[in-house]
């Protein structure tokens, strides 16, 4: 361990499958970075934000980790160009109270506004206008970024475009972000219409998400992961566009409902999911149809409740993101979820997304043109992790990816096939990760 960082136990990712002790460093200031880069030197130092990466891809049990949390000051916000340039510790939350106000929104945002400005960039975040908006780096107008090799840099496309690329959704690895800048969109209100339309089979999904693309901002779906035969991949779509009816009021954070303690590990079950499952697809099939809603529930329907990754146990979850190819994802997808369905062990939250055909800036991005599926699966140790690889093999023959910020267990060899340039990552000798040695051997 390396001074002044202190030894904790209390850091982990979201999935909390992970429980070693971290040697953290949580400055207050940009200007203690500098000393820090230097204490690190004998090990080796990573970043972290609010660790809602799900895996190892924010850990460093080997070295050091710098809680970027507190660097969460607005360096500068123009509110009549809609520019917002902030300390990479800030969050989406925070960031979000202080521009809806003024008429501006995030142009990107992933199903939490509990992450940061410098996680979002470091993992290239994408969401549900990722068919219209792309991802999270495409907006990215400049970072601040420190290497131990180079000292201070201010990485753009324009002046340092190979780094800028390495750097966006390159898991934090190409140096510490110090800053982002970034360009907002402007919305008329702080509401949506969106409608919600149930599916019954996975084939009607395949419709409406082709029906919807074109005419709707926001698409995404959730999927019942147990159901099977005739009504395997049912599930429940929800589209949406910005509307400039309602007032411009931003989300509260303080009346947020919290689960104290860890969930008894067999509350999640086949027959518990299931009955879930039923009951979320028949009560949003009778509430389907339009209405006008704020932002927070639209975006950001778990955050409601903070810790809700207790639900799943002490012995934590497992998320399990793929994405694959549009030339093989009817029959993936299909085969995917008959495995799971096959297997029992269900998800309660599972998402399907078509991600559009918007290529990302990123070296390493995750997101690429063909379809999303996304699951949480409480740990149950070897069986979850048999039933895991087995799916990686149909994602490998189908040509797609795993998503590093969700992946806890990835292959070093998918994810070397997953993502084939890897090894140009211009990476900073000092920064590395559980998950980067855990994959490129």
């Amino acid at each position: 361990m390396s001074e002044p960082f202190v030894t904790r136990n209390d850091i982990t990712s979201w999935g909390r499958v992970v429980r070693e002790p971290q040697h953290v460093a949580t400055p207050r200031f940009l200007d203690q970075l500098p000393p820090l880069v230097d204490a690190a030197r004998n090990s080796s130092l990573l970043a972290s934000g609010l660790r809602r990466s799900y895996g190892d891809s924010c850990l460093n049990g080997d070295g050091d980790l710098i809680d970027m949390s507190k660097l969460d000051r607005i360096i500068h916000f123009d509110s009549a160009n809609g520019i917002l340039r902030a300390a990479a510790g800030a969050s989406f939350s925070a960031i979000l109270q202080l521009i809806v106000p003024h008429g501006w929104f995030l142009p990107v945002t992933p199903g939490t506004r509990f992450v940061t400005l410098g996680g979002a960039v470091a993992n290239d975040v994408h969401g549900k206008n990722h068919h219209t908006a792309g991802t999270f780096g495409r907006h990215v107008r400049a970072i601040g970024l420190l290497r131990s090799d180079r000292g201070r840099l201010t990485l753009t496309p324009q002046t340092e475009p190979s780094l800028f690329a390495s750097t966006v959704g390159g898991l934090g690895l190409t140096g510490l972000i110090e800053w982002v800048e970034i360009d907002l969109v402007k919305i008329d209100s702080a509401y949506l219409e969106s409608e919600t339309v149930p599916f019954e089979n996975l084939d009607a999904f395949w419709d409406i998400t082709e029906a919807s693309a074109e005419k709707f901002e926001f698409t995404v779906a959730w999927v019942d992961c147990l159901a099977r035969g005739d009504n395997l991949g049912r599930g429940i779509f929800s589209r949406a566009d910005w509307t400039p009816y309602g007032s411009f009021d931003s989300h509260r954070d303080g009346t947020l409902k919290r689960i104290p303690a860890d969930a008894p590990n067999f509350v999640l079950n086949r027959m518990s999911i299931s009955a879930f499952n039923e009951l979320y697809y028949r009560v949003n099939k009778a509430r389907s149809g339009k209405k006008l809603q704020h932002y927070a529930p639209f975006f950001y329907p778990l955050d409601a409740v903070h810790g809700w990754n207790k639900l799943y146990g002490g012995k934590g979850l497992l998320q399990y993101q793929c994405v694959v190819p549009r030339a093989t994802e009817r029959t993936a997808i299909r085969t995917l979820l008959e495995t799971i369905a096959a297997d029992g062990q269900g998800s309660s939250l599972a998402v399907l997304k078509t991600f559009g055909d918007l290529p990302p800036v990123g070296l390493l991005s995750f997101p690429r043109a063909g379809t999303t599926l996304a699951l949480d699966f409480p740990n149950r140790g070897a069986a979850t992790l048999a039933l895991l690889a087995r799916l990686d093999a149909i994602v490998a023959e189908a040509g797609g990816a795993l998503y590093p910020a969700k992946d806890g267990r990835i292959p070093s060899d998918m994810f070397q096939r997953s993502f084939p340039r890897w090894q140009e990552l211009q990476r900073d000798p000092l920064m590395s990760s559980d998950f980067w040695r855990r994959v490129a051997i």
